[in-house]
């Protein structure tokens, strides 16, 4: 039987499309085939395979697959607020910069942002989530923020789920205003974050290494920022400065190279999703947006 594709809903072309996926043959062998289980659990999910793995992304070496990776992927270089060329390796391609114009921030005092490009899911009440990837299978918030009375606190809260591929821009954005605290690690492993992995251990996102935000804002009371690691991310690096106050849109951080996750988390009431996330979410399918662009509207 052929491999089910991984289909989304594009709302820039407002069509649906089918994800070109980075390692395809690679992905659907470890965690589809039995046979896979005995490298994903000896080397794929360790942390010393994706430091291996990104320090061969930070050699001059591999400048050479910058190029080709732009053929292959139809990745617009007119956004790269530095020519491909300037580049030394492709760890410094990966975490590349965007022009402004090319990530404009949606405006409004109601108004949430993505954080970051990708495909994006949302689970309006998290509590209520019966059917996580794996039919029968609840989001388990207290694994994912090791924390009980924070997790207490936004059982029934929303939360988005914003999945960058290798071929999207990689740096990671404040979706509103606040005065942001010191980033908390939880370490753990490094599945992919894929959506074929993730049909096959739906727990990925409460298990992988991750670093835990809090957002203190005005009208959305605490939003929780999660950065997921993932296989071959080589490490998750924040830029922003802890206890000083940020606008909307402001670069957070960003990873070096792999596929990885970006959650955002808010208290119950506080927001409510765009029309498209909550229909293709409750399809099982994720929304293709980019950074800066319209994802909730602050209730009340």
């Amino acid at each position: 039987m052929p491999a089910a594709p991984i289909t989304f809903f594009n709302r820039l072309t407002r069509s649906l499309e089918t994800e070109a996926v980075y390692g395809e043959g690679f992905l659907r062998f470890t965690y589809e085939n039995p046979l896979g289980a005995l490298p994903l659990h000896a080397l794929v999910k360790r942390a010393a395979f994706s430091n291996w793995y990104g320090s061969r992304m930070d050699a001059p070496a591999s400048q050479a697959k910058i190029a080709p990776f732009l053929t292959t992927y139809g990745l617009d270089v007119s956004e790269f607020a530095d020519s491909p060329d300037s580049f030394r390796t492709f760890n410094e391609f990966f975490y590349r910069k965007l022009k402004p114009q090319a990530r404009p921030i949606a405006s409004g005092d109601d108004v949430i942002t993505f954080p970051a490009d990708g495909r994006h899911l949302v689970l309006p009440d998290i509590a209520n989530c019966a059917d996580f990837f794996i039919k029968g299978t609840r989001f388990d918030l207290p694994a994912l923020l090791r924390d009980a009375a924070l997790a207490a606190r936004f059982a029934h809260g929303s939360m988005l789920i914003s999945r960058l591929c290798p071929v999207d821009y990689h740096r990671f954005h404040f979706p509103c205003a606040g005065t942001p605290g010191a980033p908390r690690l939880i370490n753990g492993p490094l599945y992919s974050v894929s959506p074929i992995a993730l049909r096959s251990r739906a727990s990925i996102h409460w298990e992988n290494k991750r670093e835990i935000t809090i957002l203190r804002t005005q009208s959305l009371g605490d939003v929780l920022l999660l950065e997921v690691g993932a296989t071959c991310v080589g490490s998750i690096v924040q830029t922003y400065t802890p206890g000083e106050a940020v606008e909307k849109g402001a670069e957070k951080g960003y990873f070096r190279f792999g596929g990885s996750c970006f959650i955002t988390i808010f208290e119950p009431g506080k927001i409510q999703f765009s029309d498209d996330l909550i229909e293709n979410s409750q399809a099982g399918r994720e929304v293709y947006a980019r950074m800066g662009d319209v994802a909730a509207h602050a209730l009340g």
